[in-house]
């Protein structure tokens, strides 16, 4: 058998496409060093999270923003999941329909209370991902002493 050193077909176009979404989706280059990490970063309390939010002047207030808007896409999972699993148990009383629906509702929630949350804190005009690469930055290297 003879090994053959030219790409396979897929190969060839698999890394065509990492390059599109890697453009496309940066969050998978952003992370990528905190995720794959030998020792994983420990885990933060809220208290952290405050004292980065005060000693960052550019991205603190991003980050501040940034967290009090997952309150909204929280209440809009709940919400969305209690009112679609209620609808579906009135008009079907099957279980198994009711948990989907109870499951659909809360991601279909979720999303929704993300896209009040964009509107309502504008969230579309400031750089979250970037105060949260920055916020593991400051973790990575307070925790390591370095900070």
């Amino acid at each position: 058998m003879v090994e053959s050193r030219e790409q396979s077909f897929f190969k060839k176009h698999l890394e065509g496409y990492k390059e599109i979404w890697s453009e496309r989706f940066p969050v998978l280059n952003n992370y990528s060093r905190f995720i794959k990490r030998h020792k994983p970063l420990p885990s933060w309390s809220s208290s952290d999270v405050d004292e980065f939010i005060t000693s960052d002047p550019v991205h603190g207030p991003t980050l501040k923003t940034a967290r009090e808007a997952v309150n909204f896409a929280i209440t809009g999972s709940a919400i969305g999941a209690a009112s679609t699993a209620g609808i579906a148990w009135k008009y079907s009383r099957s279980l198994h329909g009711t948990g989907l629906s109870l499951a659909a509702g809360a991601v279909f929630g979720w999303t929704f209370g993300n896209e009040v949350a964009n509107q309502w804190f504008q969230l579309y005009r400031l750089d979250t991902m970037a105060a949260q690469v920055k916020f593991m930055e400051w973790w990575e290297r307070k925790t390591e002493g370095r900070a």
